[in-house]
């Protein structure tokens, strides 16, 4: 695996990653137009020609506006430029606000339950847009002939299965298609769109932003209604910052304002001219749009275009639960890395096998997209409006931008989310209790998780025995040491690890060169070499090493040995070291809470350290003990 950071980028050709982000980062966004205004003019109530004429300049012009402020402002323009040494994501924004306010406690833990509770409506999103992205796509079958409605589940949950079967493949090989395809993609929405318009122009009358207000004042009984749908076409938007690592922010900019923000436009404004000309298209004003010649094509183009978008935020899930791993959110779990060139590129299984039993059960339970937009919209819009605040937070009092400009911006883009949240939360018996239902376990796992490890740890230190005794200790009594070379891994430095004292005490030797190593994820995606190690040699060939990791690396104990080796421990060998590993059973004290509870649940499942380290089980030695909390 490289180690490369985002950075390595800078060198090839800016095209190329335009055409790179165009595959991976606006599949969700992209794929939009395939029920977007449908399901917006629908939410309004219109049914007969003039109500549907009426329903496409208002929505037209709302979503029109969605898309500029929303994406185009708030995420392109602003949020983007709060990137964290050049990666973006709720847990980039939570690892640069965190280190703002260390030093108070309180915040600290505020800022960490909004970076959990943002990743938990992420997951949340995870499982709503394959269900909804694939069924749209195959509903095109509809228009093609009523009889082959029968075969769309089916047809669907195939496609679900294979791209989740696959998903232990990795991106990499498939990954260089995917730009092409999109691409395609971009181009026949807008040039299908475009032939639309230029045969019923009225329609760019939408573009005036009091379209939409006037729409919304005169349509009170349903604008919150509408508003939950609208929201569908902004849905992707925060993919831009969360995949900023992989293209760099120009490319991605580029991608958005030159492509995909125009070509989207288009296919939005030809859908509403062909209402305009046929509200009886309302049945599928997206595939209506198409030639009739070229709708088995764009059926399959259509069935590409989702399984791309699907891919993305899969990927998307594994990446942000390897960072939620490495920043200690969530137990050690076992990452596969599918990519030597891309950091981000992983693979988590168990994550694979509850994504998927989720997607298949919103597909049988909702059967049609149009039902499960309903359960679309609050985890998206509850995402976007903790990347307000966080963004917010750092660029005003971190970053020191004008607050008497940007407070009230950044207060207008809170309330546009809030005013999007609270019209979708208004769809939680209709299916929005479902992603909220998921973001409220994750956040669940994630605060057990955080408090019990910080209540582990103080139990630890509690029971610890300072360096500097341990050392005193075996100066006044020597014990009998061994040919080769200890490495003891330690959760901080200045402590004697149990396993340590466990091994003197029963074995009744010690090695002659004893290694404590403690391995640091901080917060930042990657750690310059330089910054990697901090070294102290102590007495009694007893020697302390610290090891930094960012939370986009992967931390490999037997990499920081060849790397010690060659710096200062030339006589190091593998065939003399024995890793000692502390395997502790952690036990509720008499009055245990259900994040205890929790806590030890998930502590006893864990990937093993030897694992997640990638120790060789052969030169490991993992010594147990109990820890009550």
């Amino acid at each position: 695996m490289s180690v490369h950071g985002p950075h390595d980028h800078s060198s090839k050709k800016i095209g190329a990653l335009i055409l790179g982000a165009l595959g991976v980062v606006f599949g969700d966004i992209g794929t939009s137009p395939l029920y977007a205004l449908k399901v917006s003019i629908e939410a309004s109530g219109a049914h007969e020609g003039n109500e549907i004429v009426q329903a496409v300049f208002g929505i037209l012009s709302l979503i029109t506006w969605a898309l500029i402020l929303v994406v185009t402002v708030k995420y392109v323009l602003i949020i983007m430029r709060a990137d964290n040494r050049g990666e973006g994501g709720v847990f980039a924004l939570t690892a640069l606000v965190s280190k703002g306010v260390e030093k108070n406690p309180t915040a600290k833990w505020a800022v960490m339950i909004a970076g959990a509770l943002g990743a938990a409506l992420f997951f949340g999103d995870s499982m709503i847009t394959p269900a909804i992205s694939v069924l749209s796509a195959v509903e095109g079958l509809k228009v093609l002939s009523p009889d082959l409605e029968k075969y769309i589940l089916i047809i669907s949950i195939v496609l679900i299965t294979g791209l989740f079967a696959i998903e232990k493949y990795g991106t990499s090989i498939i990954g260089k298609v995917f730009g092409p395809i999109m691409l395609t993609w971009f181009l026949a929405l807008g040039l299908f769109g475009f032939l639309e318009i230029i045969q019923n122009p009225t329609v760019l009358a939408a573009l005036n932003p009091l379209e939409g207000i006037q729409f919304m004042l005169g349509h009170p009984g349903v604008a919150i209604a509408i508003m939950g749908s609208v929201v569908l076409s902004v849905t992707g938007g925060e993919a831009l910052y969360a995949d900023m690592g992989h293209f760099g922010l120009k490319p991605i900019q580029r991608a958005w304002l030159f492509v995909v923000f125009p070509m989207l436009l288009l296919n939005y404004f030809g859908q509403g001219a062909l209402l305009i000309r046929d509200p009886a298209a309302i049945d599928n004003p997206f595939f209506r749009l198409a030639p009739e010649a070229l709708l088995i094509p764009m059926l399959f183009l259509a069935a590409a275009a989702t399984i791309i978008a699907s891919q993305a935020v899969i990927s998307g899930a594994f990446s942000i639960a390897g960072q939620a791993v490495q920043l200690g959110y969530i137990p050690r779990l076992r990452i596969k890395h599918t990519s030597d060139e891309e950091m981000g590129q992983v693979y988590i299984s168990k994550i694979n096998i509850l994504l998927y039993v989720g997607v298949i059960g919103l597909i049988l339970g909702f059967q049609t997209s149009e039902r499960l937009a309903s359960a679309y919209g609050i985890s998206v819009t509850g995402a976007m409006a903790v990347d307000t605040i966080l963004a917010g937070f750092f660029m005003i009092y971190m970053r020191n931008w004008n607050k008497w400009v940007f407070m009230p911006l950044f207060a207008f883009f809170f309330l546009v989310d809030c005013a999007f949240l609270g019209a979708n939360l208004f769809k939680f018996f209709e299916g929005g209790w479902l992603p909220v239902a998921v973001a409220a376990v994750a956040l669940l796992v994630m605060i057990s998780w955080v408090s019990g490890r910080d209540r582990l740890l103080q139990a630890r230190w509690s029971a610890a025995v300072p360096i500097a005794d341990f050392l005193n200790r075996i100066k006044a009594n020597p014990p009998h040491r061994i040919d080769g070379t200890a490495i003891f891994m330690v959760p901080h430095q200045g402590i004697a690890p149990r396993s340590l004292e466990h091994n003197l005490k029963h074995n009744k030797v010690l090695h002659q060169r004893v290694v404590l190593m403690s391995l640091e994820s901080v917060h930042t995606p990657y750690v310059d070499e330089k910054d990697r190690f901090d070294v102290k040699h102590l007495e009694c060939d007893v020697h302390s090493v610290h090891a930094r990791y960012g939370y986009m690396e992967e931390p490999n104990v037997m990499r920081a040995v060849a790397m010690l080796r060659a710096r200062e421990f030339h006589h190091l060998h593998l065939a003399e070291i024995s890793f000692f590993v502390g395997k502790e059973k952690v036990l509720a004290k008499n009055s245990s809470s259900l994040l205890t509870t929790g806590f030890i649940f998930m502590h006893r499942t864990m990937q093993s350290a030897t694992e997640f380290y990638r120790i060789p089980f052969d030169h490991a030695i993992e010594i147990g003990g109990h820890v009550e909390i």
